[in-house]
């Protein structure tokens, strides 16, 4: 018979709460067993024991951790600052982990985080979801074939509302660097980055403490670009207010030959361009969906949620752990994405390119004079 995981949820209400229905998503599987659940808020430790039937509850994350025999420990709080003694705690315990996006504040706690996995041999999966998206790994194959000819820019934005700037560039430009670090197929080599707030450059007065947990944060304004091997160049940008409707968080990609668009998340949208001038207005060239099954086919799958993506990556967890291979945004993974949030205030506060990986750990804006 399959093994029956047994999974131990952390949440905190009021904090970040459960993020995005983590817990709810795995009550879904069939070879997992919630049997416990951690929540400093009791009216909100209640309410989630009830969801997602655990059968204990818990105030300290670290008792459940401590007395009960978990296989998984689910990081659920979307409150950044937390993440990394809730991960710590849930390595020493033995647990492999499933968490909610950003990994760590800042490249010192993620350092610190993948070596008590690895020195364990734990697994790390997290609501990266894009990741897992099937339509990714469509686009990323038609790429490899050529139908876009060679590989040239890949560019991004965030959702630029009213946390346009550097808190778009936390929570949204995250799921950005995912899917390039994925398209371009490794970590980016260097940074160059401006921030400005109001239209001037970030100076240390201009830095603040960031809302959920981010830590130290500053600008309204980022303007980055990266380098990645094979002559690839990766944008990312984000202005506050500035909100497209639809949205302008996706990456489009650019070839010699043509152009791909893809949006963040689960089983998302995509369609291609066979343009080499990039212009459908100068070419009578029209898009093409592209879909999990290839270009211009219906989409067979039908497990298109927030949902659905933490199942896949739940199952990707759990053959991670049985075959022992890598997830598919593993510990390291998570960590160059931070490094590439991380890479903008450094290269603003040096005024210079910066290469990566980043000589510094600590949070660049701290070092702001």
């Amino acid at each position: 018979m399959a093994k029956k995981y047994r999974v131990g949820i952390i949440g905190h209400t009021g904090r970040g709460d459960y993020g995005h229905a983590v817990d709810a998503a795995f009550r879904k599987q069939d070879n997992i067993e919630i049997v416990a659940v951690a929540d400093a808020n009791e009216a909100g430790r209640a309410a989630a024991q009830k969801r997602n039937g655990a059968k204990t509850a818990y105030a300290d994350y670290r008792d459940m951790l401590a007395k009960e025999k978990l296989d998984i420990a689910a990081i659920c709080p979307r409150w950044i600052d937390q993440h990394h003694d809730m991960l710590i705690a849930a390595a020493e315990a033995g647990c492999h982990i499933y968490m909610e996006k950003p990994f760590c504040r800042t490249l010192k706690e993620c350092d610190a985080v993948v070596n008590a996995l690895e020195m364990r041999h734990l697994k790390l999966g997290i609501a990266h979801i894009s990741q897992y998206s099937p339509v990714l790994a469509t686009v990323v194959k038609l790429i490899g074939d050529g139908v876009i000819g060679d590989l040239l820019e890949i560019r991004g934005r965030g959702k630029e509302d009213q946390r346009g700037g550097g808190e778009d560039l936390w929570v949204l430009g995250s799921h950005i660097f995912g899917m390039m670090r994925s398209i371009a197929g490794g970590s980016a080599k260097s940074c160059f980055a401006t921030v400005t707030q109001d239209g001037l450059p970030v100076v240390k007065g201009n830095v603040k403490e960031g809302p959920e947990g981010i830590g130290l944060l500053a600008g309204d304004h980022v303007q980055a670009s990266y380098t990645f091997a094979k002559g690839v160049t990766g944008y990312f940008a984000s202005r506050k207010g500035m909100a497209g409707k639809p949205t302008r968080f996706a990456v489009q990609i650019f070839g010699s030959k043509g152009i791909i668009e893809l949006e963040s998340g689960y089983l998302v949208k995509a369609d291609l361009l066979r343009d080499s001038s990039w212009s459908p207005a100068r070419s009578s060239s029209k898009w093409e969906t592209i879909t999990s099954a290839g270009i211009g086919k219906p989409e067979p799958r039908t497990d298109g949620t927030y949902e659905g993506g933490h199942i896949a990556a739940f199952t990707d967890l759990i053959d991670s752990i049985e075959k022992d291979h890598d997830t598919k945004c593993g510990a390291r993974d998570c960590t160059a994405i931070i490094e590439m949030i991380a890479a903008v205030f450094e290269s603003h506060r040096v005024a210079k390119p910066v290469e990566l990986p980043l000589k510094t750990r600590v949070n660049p804006l701290s070092l702001l004079t």
